[in-house]
Parts: C-alpha cells; sequence; structure tokens
C-alpha cells in the first residue's frame, strides 16, 4: 500500500564545504508538514469511517506504555515503523567495572522496519534546486550524553554544527528556541547561554528546568554570510525530535 511511486518527497541542496569542489551540494529533503498522533488519527478516521478516533487514541496510548515497559526492562520491541531496544553511552574500564551515571548512560536505539525500508526505497524525489536561505543545521550534539540528533540535557551543553547559522540580526525573532511537539510551548534560549556563535557551529546551554517531553529546535537568523545581513529573518526547523 505504501510502497507505491504515489509517495514523493521535495530535495534542496546546500553548499557542501568540506570538499575541494566549490559547486559540491548536499541534498536535505524538505519537510513538508509535522504531524502528531492526533493528526495521523484524524487521517485514519477519514479514511474508515468506521473506526473510532477515541478508541484508537486509547489503544496507542496503551501500547505505547506497555511498549516502554518492555524495552526498559531489556526487550527487543517491534513497533510502529521500527525495532526500539536499549543501548548503552561511555566507556568502562577494566572487566569488573561497574556502573557510573556520570560517565555512563542508557539510549534507544532504532532501527527502521522493512515496511518503512521498502516504502522510501520507491519514493519519487523532485530536486527544487539550491535552497534560498543557505541556512542548515546539520548535526545537533548532547555534550552530556554524546548522542546525537536526539537527546537534549537540561543544564548541559550542546554543539550545532552546519552552514550559514551564526545566530545575528536586530530583528526579535532572532535567536534559538526549543518548541514542545505535544503542547507548541516555545522556550527561548537566552543569548547569555549561547557561548559559540560561528557560522558553522554554535554552542549552548539548556535551560536547567526545561521540562520533560519532545522538542523541535528552531534557529532563526539574519547572517547572510556577507557584510550586508538579510533584511527578513529566516527560519530553521531541525528534522529530529529532540527528547528531554
Amino acid at each position: 500500500m505504501a510502497t507505491t511511486e504515489k509517495n514523493k518527497v521535495m530535495v534542496e541542496l546546500y553548499d557542501l564545504p568540506i570538499t575541494e569542489r566549490k559547486d559540491d551540494r548536499f541534498g536535505r529533503v524538505v519537510t513538508s508538514k509535522s504531524l502528531n498522533e492526533d493528526d495521523l488519527i484524524k487521517t485514519a478516521v477519514a479514511r474508515r469511517t468506521d473506526l473510532n478516533a477515541t478508541t484508537l487514541k486509547a489503544s496507542i496510548e496503551i501500547l505505547k506504555q506497555i511498549a516502554i515497559e518492555e524495552v526498559c526492562n531489556g526487550a527487543s520491541v517491534a513497533f510502529g515503523l521500527g525495532f526500539f531496544g536499549l543501548k548503552v553511552n561511555g566507556v568502562f574500564t577494566g572487566d569488573n567495572a561497574q556502573w557510573d551515571s556520570t560517565k555512563h548512560s542508557l539510549g534507544v536505539r532504532v532501527i527502521p522496519n522493512v515496511n518503512l525500508r521498502k516504502a522510501v526505497e520507491t519514493t519519487g524525489v523532485n530536486i527544487r534546486g539550491l535552497a534560498v536561505s543557505g541556512t542548515v543545521i546539520n548535526s545537533v550534539t548532547d555534550v552530556a550524553s554524546g548522542e546525537e540528533n536526539g537527546t537534549l540535557t537540561p543544564g548541559g551543553g550542546v554543539n550545532l554544527t552546519g552552514t550559514r547559522i551564526r545566530i545575528e540580526g536586530e530583528n526579535p525573532s532572532v535567536g534559538l528556541k526549543l518548541v514542545n511537539m505535544e503542547t507548541d510551548a516555545e522556550t527561548a534560549i537566552p543569548a547569555t547561554s549561547i557561548l559559540t556563535n560561528d557560522p558553522s557551529r554554535v554552542t549552548f546551554i539548556v535551560p536547567a528546568d526545561l521540562p520533560e517531553g519532545d522538542y523541535q529546535l528552531v534557529l532563526t537568523t539574519q547572517f547572510s554570510g556577507v557584510k550586508t545581513p538579510l533584511k527578513e529573518p529566516r527560519s530553521y526547523e531541525f528534522g529530529y525530535p529532540l527528547n528531554v
């Protein structure tokens, strides 16, 4: 059902500064929309009028809690679009080393299942050309856990790498913010918490009181790469949810 070529994505091109060729580019899929479980349930009910939204929501919540419990007890769980299991972060010294929460942590390993992989393989691609803003975040690394593109630690440091990500401009919207993906509540990162602010690297401290949840990182800047800043600020939304 999901593997027909009716599925299509748009790809924009960005500068690839790490190679010798000045015309080398890398592609990034344009996010067409951001959906949550309620959005998916509405679509399911629209397609199948015999389904009940309340029942679907309750069923998903029950299955999620069971899956979380099993994963946290060491199980490998096939759920939804992938396989979930635990991984260990940190280095142990010696055969009889003990767990040290200041050096070690547990993370989640996610592997897409065969249905998702096949659907992606048959998805059509349209190239839109060079991205207008040229601003892109390539990676978000949580310093405390060492995890990339997945975790934020309240009170800990975060390293961003990318292209034209320097935070610059007088517009009030310029800056970094974290948007809770469930409540849409926005948490601005104070300027005093931004430690490094370069065109290809930004480092900041996560607010110590940031509530638990999944967040979307949004960077807004008027940085243009030349002396004259952009007249209008441009925002870049990082494509991976970041969990606190």
